[in-house]
């Protein structure tokens, strides 16, 4: 039952390479309504895997699965009305790696072995690259090149660091499975010199792949040239896999009584990714960039709150999930704002209020939860990451960090109120605007918020519980 949740994606995408366009479409909505309902299924029932050596059902990776599942059957719905509105070479190869891209991302979640999981990272890579290259541009070309080398770097780094966590095993003559959940029950048998090693090398190989700085420079461009649907995917959905990679280690390091130094290396990090978006996010001029940029931002608050512990635990957490239902509705509407001004620089929009007013809804709704504003989660999120900074001392971080969002929100807002409301006077871009604004291009946005929105004022107490049992392992939760 565990390994169908991957198994089936993986051979419908292999399908869709070879079907006519209509059919491969249909297939790509399909394959994501199964993968949905195999994922509750999972969720309600938590069976062992058939090879239970190398897969297990973790509460960090129900949360993931659950966030990727719903997310990608959104995005599929979305993706069937966006191809009607462009025009896409290949368009069965676009289908068809992005039900791999599905196939390998619900791996990770599921992974429980340290090199299963980072074969399952390293397929996300391969997965997902040509999904940026779709336009087949120089610039795409590019930035597919950039994607590829930089997270295979950091994937050879993550993979030397998972050599030195052997190293730990057999200096502390240690013989345990290879899993992360072996690992974590021996780890204070562990050498810790090694262990030490193997975290930093994890953390710098796997932060490459969620986007913390100063390894980020993949990230902006590939999601300015990839399709929005996919730029949907790569932000909400693939760098929570990355995060996946680094929390089970974190949890390795917890038990061995090393949080502390784990700890220090995330808050380090997580504010160099934090204060890195807030610099190029005040004179950025592309909508889509900016988007990334805010996601490196949230990636930086999600280490940060894990570094920090206790009740930031928790918070990260909060935004982990809130962030992916967030930023996707915010990538989903950047394809209609591209679609309807045929142009990415923020300069040659405006006046969205009138133009495209169903879109213009989702963006600014998007926007305010993105930078935190009640009742959207990033904001209770953020709030018990703030609490947990002060209880554990860190007051000069969490005056870098709260001074630093504001920073964030200053650049964000002016770009968002030009795209909005703006003067909008360019004969030549006005008569490119014919985007109508169908159900199924902007319905999948608003669902995606009111998820959001409901979670923050109630939460099932599966999910609830399954949180906790997630940050439990490093010490976190609402005490």
């Amino acid at each position: 039952m565990v390994e169908i949740v991957f198994l089936t994606p993986f051979i419908t995408g292999i399908i869709a390479f070879f079907l006519p366009k209509a059919i491969s479409r249909q297939l790509l909505v399909a394959t994501g309504a199964i993968h949905l309902f195999l994922s509750l299924l999972l969720w309600k029932n938590r069976p062992e895997a058939i090879f239970n050596n190398y897969f297990a059902v973790t509460p960090e990776g129900l949360l993931s699965l659950l966030v990727i599942s719903l997310l990608f059957f959104l995005i599929s719905i979305y993706t069937v009305a966006y191809l009607k509105e462009t025009q896409i070479q290949k368009e069965n190869i676009f289908t068809g790696s992005m039900i791999l891209f599905l196939s390998t991302m619900t791996m990770v979640t599921l992974s429980d072995h340290i090199m299963v999981m980072w074969i399952a990272i390293e397929a996300t890579t391969l997965a997902s690259a040509p999904l940026i290259y779709t336009h087949r541009t120089s610039a795409s070309l590019e930035a597919t090149w950039k994607y590829v080398l930089i997270c295979s770097v950091g994937i050879a780094m993550a993979l030397l660091g998972t050599v030195f966590i052997t190293l730990a095993m057999d200096i502390g003559n240690v013989d345990a499975p290879l899993s992360f959940s072996a690992l974590t029950q021996v780890a204070k048998d562990l050498d810790p010199m090694w262990l030490k090693a193997g975290f930093v090398f994890i953390l710098v190989g796997y932060g490459t792949k969620m986007g913390l700085a100063p390894m980020h420079t993949w990230l902006p461009d590939a999601h300015s040239e990839a399709p929005s649907p996919a730029s949907a995917l790569l932000s909400g959905v693939l760098l929570n896999c990355a995060y996946l990679g680094i929390f089970k280690t974190n949890k390795i390091m917890h038990a061995a009584g090393l949080n502390d130094f784990s700890g220090t290396i995330l808050i380090v990090f997580g504010l160099m990714s934090i204060l890195a978006a807030a610099t190029f996010i005040l004179k950025q001029n592309e909508y889509k960039r900016m988007l990334a940029y805010s996601s490196i931002e949230n990636m930086g608050i999600i280490a940060f709150g894990t570094g920090i512990g206790g009740i930031g635990v928790y918070g990260a957490m909060i935004c982990m999930i809130h962030h992916s239902l967030i930023k996707s509705s915010l990538f989903l509407s950047s394809g209609n704002i591209l679609l309807g001004y045929g142009n990415r620089f923020i300069e040659n929009t405006g006046d969205m209020v009138k133009r495209m007013p169903k879109t213009f809804v989702a963006f600014f709704a998007g926007f305010a939860g993105i930078s935190g504003f009640p009742p959207f989660g990033i904001f209770i999120g953020e709030m018990f990451i703030i609490v947990g900074a002060f209880r554990a001392g860190h007051f000069l971080a969490a005056g870098i960090f709260i001074l630093t969002l504001c920073v964030i929100f200053a650049g964000f807002a002016n770009q968002v109120m030009k795209i909005s409301f703006d003067d909008f006077n360019k004969e030549d871009l006005n008569k490119a605007i014919g985007l109508k604004e169908r159900a199924s291009m902007v319905w999948p946005q608003y669902i995606l918020l009111l998820t959001s929105l409901v979670l923050c004022f109630y939460m099932p107490d599966t999910l609830y519980q399954t949180i906790i049992d997630a940050v439990t392992a490093l010490g976190g939760g609402l005490k």
